[in-house]
């Protein structure tokens, strides 16, 4: 594998302060990443086991969580409820997850890992934390823990960014969400596309 020369990774690392372009944002370069790193997994999900990625990352919620609500799955896993619940019906169908009701409450049920599927996720995992380590080995251990600890770091502010926008206008994706063609700079007022 060929490095990079200490001055293109100083680049790197001063385009995050002041960003003139895409590859200048955090969220662009963890998208990169995800794309190269999340391809592999994909192919390996699709490819052998017949399952798709978010099939996969609601399989890997319910392992760490035990059954759960539709409502909460949504959640842990960070997707849309409507997009869980066809995953939800496609793994179903699958045979990989059960509904398990609820003692007391005939009403809701809860989801969970049948046989079948733990038995895909003991056979995938161990494969999925491979390519993970293959990722991860071009780090020292003292950057993987500095890494880790960055991760954590922008992952609380993210959170705290979102929460503190809530007010910001939300996608009609009944109306074509981001497909909007109505957008009127002028009507925001002076400033209101500069970054903060």
């Amino acid at each position: 594998m060929q490095s990079r020369s200490p001055a293109i990774l100083l680049s790197y690392a001063m385009s995050f302060e002041a960003p003139t372009t895409c590859d200048d944002l955090l969220n662009y370069r963890i998208n990169l990443l995800l794309a190269s790193s999340g391809a592999l997994v994909v192919r390996l999900c699709e490819g052998r086991y017949g399952i798709s990625r978010r099939e996969w990352r609601l399989m890997v919620v319910l392992v760490d969580h035990g059954p759960l609500q539709p409502s909460e799955l949504a959640l842990h896993s960070h997707s849309d409820r409507p997009q869980v619940s066809r995953a939800i019906n496609d793994l179903l169908g699958k045979g990989l997850v059960q509904r398990v009701n609820d003692a007391g409450s005939g009403r809701r049920a809860r989801v969970g890992l049948s046989d079948k599927g733990r038995a895909l996720y003991d056979e995938l995992f161990p494969q999925v934390v491979k390519i993970n380590g293959r990722i991860m080995q071009v780090l020292t251990p003292e950057q993987i823990r500095a890494f880790d600890e960055t991760l954590r770091l922008l992952t609380e502010s993210a959170r705290e960014v979102f929460e503190s926008d809530r007010n910001l206008e939300h996608a009609n994706r009944r109306q074509g969400g981001s497909r909007r063609a109505d957008f009127q700079p002028e009507a925001l007022g002076p400033g209101s596309l500069r970054p903060d």
